[in-house]
């Protein structure tokens, strides 16, 4: 089966596809052309997926079916729990599936976006070497096992190498494809303010001119539901610091998501440089780190915390993962990890104390002057 030739980008896209690119866009072709027979492909993003790897999930299937005429089916595990990720998916009419409801033995070919096999954040079993993998974290050593691997840590969003291959095949980004990548590089690097820009930006203000500023409206200003506020209360009853680290824990949550978005929310606190959140999901503790040291590594630090007890990952600035709840006390567990993290800074984790949230005076309770 020999696909028909992308179309030519024109000059001034051409200068935004980098040789890298164009070079993994065409080992794709040559691979898509030495198959035999039909075989549809599962484009899998990581469990409980965020933008990134939404929009990622959503242009690759696009090049796949359009550009390569391949039959996909885009497909998730876990939760799509935050407001404004729910939101994102139905208001661009992103297709997605659930794991649950599909039969591999139906897929010939897989493909991960921002996640790597064997990594514990996504369902493709351990038996399956996928056929493709598009991602900007680290390598990891099965995906050395990997026929297509395009492995980028210097982008700030994999949305960003895969919207290059989008780029490359010569088609036009839809709208709600636009949207959908200026949202996901928007809230994978914080608006540019956590990891480096590279050629994200470049894309992003290609995307931006196109991107339907209604609908990315709508996603950023999400409607909240009271657990969120339940949630957020909670966290800050558990407040506790050392130094610049700030920790706290959250019990039983409805979504894991909950548990990066809280974190993202303690690193603004005054003084401080790194947070952690942990909450309970079903059997498992999920931890989210964040810093603001552009030079750190909070995936490695996430990694030593976790040990051989879960699985985890992530950038310089932000990382997340999980471990197996054991028997007794969840909140004795949440609060040795919160201890062993300050351990691995070299704070003095027996100096971690509360963080007293003191409110302003009233109109009524302040001193006449």
């Amino acid at each position: 089966m020999v696909s028909s030739p992308p179309r030519t980008p024109d000059r001034k896209t051409q200068l935004m596809i980098s040789d890298l690119t164009g070079q993994r866009f065409s080992a794709l072709k040559d691979f898509i052309d030495t198959l035999e027979g039909k075989g549809r492909w599962l484009v899998l993003t990581h469990d409980n997926p965020d933008p990134d790897c939404l929009a990622s999930a959503a242009l690759l299937s696009r090049v796949l079916q359009q550009a390569f005429k391949q039959k996909v089916t885009m497909a998730y595990s876990g939760i799509i729990g935050r407001a404004e990720n729910r939101e994102m998916v139905r208001t661009l009419g992103l297709r997605l599936s659930h794991m649950r409801h599909l039969n591999l033995k139906h897929y010939k070919y897989f493909a991960l976006v921002d996640t790597q096999p064997r990594t514990g954040n996504n369902s493709l079993p351990d038996s399956i070497v996928p056929t493709l993998v598009i991602d900007h974290h680290p390598a990891r050593r099965a995906t050395s096992q990997v026929p297509l691997a395009d492995i980028r840590t210097d982008y700030g969003a994999t949305a960003t190498i895969v919207a290059e291959y989008l780029l490359a095949s010569g088609l036009e980004p839809s709208r709600n494809g636009a949207t959908a990548l200026v949202y996901a590089i928007r809230s994978e690097t914080q608006d540019f303010a956590r990891e480096s820009p590279g050629p994200d930006k470049a894309i992003y203000d290609l995307m931006f001119l196109r991107a339907n500023k209604r609908l990315l409206g709508k996603i950023q200003s999400a409607p909240l539901p009271t657990t969120y506020f339940r949630n957020l209360h909670e966290a800050l009853e558990n407040l506790v610091s050392v130094d610049t680290l700030v920790v706290s824990r959250l019990g039983i949550v409805e979504q894991p998501d909950i548990v990066p978005e809280i974190a993202d929310l303690l690193l603004r606190l005054e003084g401080k440089t790194w947070a952690l959140c942990t909450g309970l999901f079903e059997s498992r503790i999920y931890l989210s780190i964040r810093t603001t040291n552009p030079r750190a590594d909070a995936g490695r630090l996430m990694r030593r915390l976790i040990g051989r007890r879960g699985k985890g990952g992530g950038h310089s600035m932000i990382a997340g993962g999980w471990i197996e709840l054991r028997n007794g006390d969840p909140a004795a567990q949440q609060r040795v990890l919160g201890e062993r993290l300050a351990k691995l800074l070299r704070k003095k984790p027996e100096k971690m104390a509360p963080v007293t949230l003191g409110l302003a005076p009233t109109p009524s309770t302040a001193k006449e002057p």
